[in-house]
């Protein structure tokens, strides 16, 4: 790796700062599993509210983790690309060594 200058650091410790909560690591989780999800069917899966689900939903999308499409009212969420789930299997690999 290389040494990394102070704007590349910063949105790397903001990205870490995003993965750092519970209810969006199993909402990105959920996601892994499901692919594509609108808010009500997440709200469903995690036992929360929707509009909790949208403020963390809308936290996800501006880390660019998850991405949406829009099919008449309803809002359709999946991972933004590949990287998504490679950082989820190598945080699981490394909690899970332990």
């Amino acid at each position: 790796m290389h040494k990394l200058d102070d704007e590349t650091s910063l949105a790397l410790a903001d990205l870490f700062k995003v993965l750092g909560d519970k209810t969006r690591i199993k909402l990105l989780s959920l996601l892994a599993t499901e692919k594509e999800l609108c808010v009500c069917d997440i709200a469903e899966a995690l036992q929360m509210g929707q509009s909790a689900i949208s403020h963390q939903l809308r936290v996800l999308r501006a880390a660019r983790l998850v991405k949406f499409r829009k099919a008449g009212k309803e809002a359709f969420y999946s991972l933004d690309d590949d990287h998504v789930l490679t950082l989820m299997h190598q945080g699981l690999d490394h909690v899970r060594e332990g």
